[in-house]
């Protein structure tokens, strides 16, 4: 491994930065240097311009975006700036199971199971999603080293799950950042393009992606067309605005009815409702909340529903709008369904559930029949979900 380290490092570009500065920045981070005449020990000489040799590391939806751009400029023959492109994605039990393996399947793309990465040479490595630790004899393998295509604007929402955590914030503007990878410690390095936009109102996670996706596939795409000087260009991340944005647990998706208003639980709802359903306690079974709607003005102001006493998790029915009105610390959200042992509509909850309960306890405070936090046993917390969705490498 250490003759692959020092020929790899030895395919630096001749004489450095402009004006006789020191060489990208990646050339910092072992220490070594590449030979006067910007050769290896097998006298092949580094590429300074493209067409680049790219190995791509990925697994899911966002990760594919950046796959399908990196493609499409390897079919572009006329631009001249990827020669050679090949994947390197996760273990499946099918080759479905994963978008980026599926697509480099489909386009005859060369695909290596991590941990093989291949034996060829490449200029560059390019990440995009992947979820998996690289060492830093990997990162070394590469001579401009590997790019990082992450949805935040670093240093905020540094970790796995940055899409997630900027809905769930109610963040207003978001981006991509193309970084370059450092071993050891995650999503640090220098940056080398970064470009933001507004957070559509009211968006889902899964809908942001696919406008972060986009955006960052091109950002990608310019940066390779001028690599060597985007790396001497890269700037140092500011140590102000860090925040953390780790996975998402089952634990996460546990309403807290006393704690949490509306719009944090409608934020919850769209930063995680398509990995895993909000989940809530009704009568000592766990209760997942499928379908989440703003409640309308006029709902609140029938007598009907707001002339008894509530505390947080009460639910009423409203039959006029056929939902389930729950309150929590601030107000009311409305449910359309809920799954409890099947998909229940808010209709067939009350029917089979509800309706008869206080028919049975016609006695009995209606605040004995509301929703409660569910509290999950510490092994399922920290088992949770992985979102692998918007991991970075880690």
């Amino acid at each position: 491994m250490r003759v692959l380290v020092r020929r790899c490092w030895g395919h630096l570009p001749a004489g450095g930065g402009a004006g006789g500065r020191s060489g990208p920045q990646w050339r910092a981070l072992s220490g070594l240097g590449g030979s006067p005449g910007g050769e290896d020990g097998g006298g092949t000489r580094v590429r300074e311009k493209p067409p680049w040799r790219v190995l791509f590391f990925g697994t899911d939806q966002f990760a594919r975006e950046t796959l399908r751009a990196l493609h499409a400029a390897r079919e572009n023959k006329e631009e001249e700036l990827i020669e050679k492109l090949e994947v390197v994605t996760v273990r499946s039990p099918s080759p479905k199971g994963l978008p980026v393996k599926q697509y480099a399947l489909q386009s005859q793309l060369p695909v290596y199971e991590w941990p093989d990465v291949g034996s060829a040479e490449y200029d560059v490595g390019v990440v995009a999603s992947f979820g998996r630790l690289l060492s830093e004899a990997l990162i070394l393998k590469f001579p401009y080293g590997i790019l990082n295509v992450h949805p935040s604007c670093l240093p905020r929402w540094r970790g796995p799950a940055p899409i997630i955590h900027t809905v769930l914030h109610g963040d207003t503007v978001t981006g991509v950042t193309i970084m370059q990878i450092r071993p050891k410690r995650f999503d640090v390095g220098p940056i080398l393009k970064q470009e933001t936009i507004p957070v559509p109102p009211k968006s889902t996670a899964k809908e942001l992606e696919e406008v972060l996706s986009r955006l960052g596939a091109n950002m990608l795409i310019s940066v390779l067309k001028n690599l060597p000087e985007s790396l001497n260009n890269g700037r140092q991340q500011p140590p102000e605005g860090l925040t953390y944005a780790p996975k998402i647990s089952a634990s996460t998706s546990c309403i807290k009815w006393e704690e949490q208003t509306s719009e944090e639980i409608f934020r919850l709802y769209r930063a995680i409702g398509d990995i895993i359903p909000l989940q809530t306690l009704w009568m000592e079974n766990t209760i997942k909340l499928l379908d989440l709607v703003e409640v309308n003005s006029s709902v609140l102001t029938d007598p009907k529903s707001t002339g008894q006493a509530v505390i947080p998790g009460s639910i009423i029915y409203h039959k006029q709008s056929q939902i389930l009105l729950v309150c929590c610390k601030d107000g009311w959200i409305g449910v359309q369904s809920v799954m409890l042992k099947k998909t229940l509509t808010a209709t067939d909850f009350y029917n089979g559930y509800l309706h008869p309960w206080h028919q049975k306890n016609p006695q009995a405070h209606p605040s004995q029949c509301r929703f409660q936090t569910l509290r999950l046993p510490t092994k399922q917390q920290q088992k949770g979900k992985k979102n692998c969705c918007y991991a970075t490498v880690h």
